[in-house]
């Protein structure tokens, strides 16, 4: 779905290539216009009908903006104005339905609102509002071409699934960037290597999760759940920082420079650092946004507890309306009081064998509570993990799929690690013509076999899910 789709790699994309590249480089607001208009119909392709909110958002924003600048009399106000109606569109969309259908355990008989989720909207609305805050602060000046604000907000690379970008960082690239050919092939490499790890692994770990979290809870054995859950974890990462890449990628096509969202997240000895190396831009944007705001750490220790606390809970929630997304967000926020607070000296003197070994398990029930569709199936998902499944210890299913799937559980390891890091360094220390050639030839070719990988499961496969369609 969407960069991973037939519609996107050979007719949306070839066509906004050509006609962005006929344009002088000279006519940069001609360029930044067309990008505009192909990312307006990127996102109206996938939702039409929510066009219009995406335009709103952009005008609120372009407002907001205008009146947040520390010249503006009241922009206090209009700051609060600005937050409070995209946090409520943020809020009716996403969360009205979940707050009904509970409400609606309380006193039955209560309207249940049916609000279909706009795609993204988790990721422009954050977008749009550190706008405006960071110009409210000072850090950003008030845009007044209400185009390079809609640009900013809409840009197709980053607007369904992140990375979340701050206005500071691509302020210089809407008005004045260079695009080279170098940086065009390296964005296209880093492209195919986002979908490669989309289509080859996230999408098969995918079909193998899917597969063992249909299970009714009765019949699941204690090692089909692990090696669902070892899928799962699999899944979103090779999901999320594929796409991430290909957002990357796509950026650095066009000349603009997004920041990493990912750091080899599962490489963690401590749960403190995996939220340090996962998903970066929107714990960033949590941190800078509200934990700091709410005092941070430098307070008493109470309300540093309570500003984790709440930071997390907002942080689950906003992965999803539901109770497990919850207990998501405050499973973390715990955790993380538990290093700060408790275990987290014990931890340090740990062997770094022990201390990664604590991190994974940690991550890997995580993703059970985020992957579970009811908090029901969650605890009995876990208990099985534990040893206390009805199915007993393990039977013919576990074998079976470690056999379906074992080159992609295989290959998942070595994927999930900076080999690519470790090989350039070490090609980079010999001073052959060989090593040169690696150097230089190396990335691109494996980057052309993975993209005809990837084209020939994109047609012969149907499952192509979309974990973060949600947020």
């Amino acid at each position: 779905m969407v960069f991973s789709s037939i519609s996107f790699l050979f007719v949306f994309l070839p066509l906004l290539l050509a006609v962005y590249f006929l344009l002088p480089a000279r006519l940069r607001e001609g360029r930044n216009l067309v990008l505009l208009l192909f990312s307006l119909f990127f996102y109206g392709y996938g939702g039409p009908r929510f066009l219009l909110l995406m335009l709103l958002s952009i005008a609120v924003n372009y407002a907001g903006g205008l009146l947040a600048a520390p010249d503006r009399r009241r922009r206090r106000l209009w700051t609060g104005l600005v937050t409070a109606v995209n946090l409520g569109l943020l809020g009716w969309f996403k969360y009205a339905g979940f707050l009904g259908a509970n409400l609606n355990r309380i006193w039955t008989g209560l309207p249940v609102p049916e609000v279909a989720l706009p795609i993204g909207i988790s990721f422009f609305t954050f977008q749009g509002l550190s706008y405006v805050l960071d110009v409210y602060r000072g850090e950003a000046a008030a845009e007044r071409n209400p185009l390079r604000v809609a640009l900013y907000i809409s840009l197709f690379p980053q607007l369904v699934a992140g990375p979340i970008v701050r206005y500071t960082t691509v302020a210089d690239e809407i008005r004045n960037r260079r695009e080279t050919l170098d940086a065009f092939t390296d964005g296209a490499v880093r492209f195919l290597f986002g979908l490669g790890k989309k289509m080859l692994l996230a999408n098969q770990l995918g079909l193998l999760a899917d597969q063992v979290y249909a299970t009714r809870p009765e019949f699941l054995t204690t090692a089909l759940a692990w090696l669902g859950a070892a899928a799962y974890t699999g899944q979103i990462y090779f999901d999320f920082s594929g796409y991430s890449d290909m957002a990357i990628g796509l950026g650095q096509m066009f000349g603009f420079h997004f920041l990493e969202n990912f750091n080899y997240p599962y490489l963690s000895q401590s749960v403190t650092e995996f939220w340090r190396r996962w998903h970066i831009s929107l714990s960033t944007w949590f941190r800078d946004y509200l934990y700091i705001p709410l005092g941070g750490n430098r307070c008493a220790h109470w309300k540093h507890i309570r500003n984790i606390l709440v930071v997390w809970a907002l942080t689950g929630l906003w992965h999803g309306a539901a109770w497990n997304f919850l207990c998501w967000g405050l499973y973390f926020g715990l955790l993380l009081l538990g290093e700060k607070y408790g275990w987290g000296r014990i931890l340090e003197r740990a062997p770094a064998a022990l201390r990664h070994l604590y991190a994974m398990v940690l991550i890997v029930v995580s993703w059970v509570l985020f992957r579970a569709g009811t908090l029901d199936y969650a605890v009995r998902f876990l208990q099985a993990m534990a040893g206390f499944a009805q199915g007993g210890l393990t039977d013919g299913r576990t074998t079976y799929y470690l056999l379906e799937f074992r080159w992609e559980l295989l290959l998942a390891i070595p994927a999930a690690m900076p080999v690519k890091s470790w090989l350039q360094n070490w090609l980079e220390s010999k001073s052959g013509t060989a090593a040169q050639a690696l150097l230089a030839w190396g990335p691109k070719l494996i980057a052309l076999g993975m993209f005809g990988l990837s084209f020939l499961r994109l047609v012969s496969s149907s499952f192509n899910p979309f974990i973060y369609f949600r947020f």
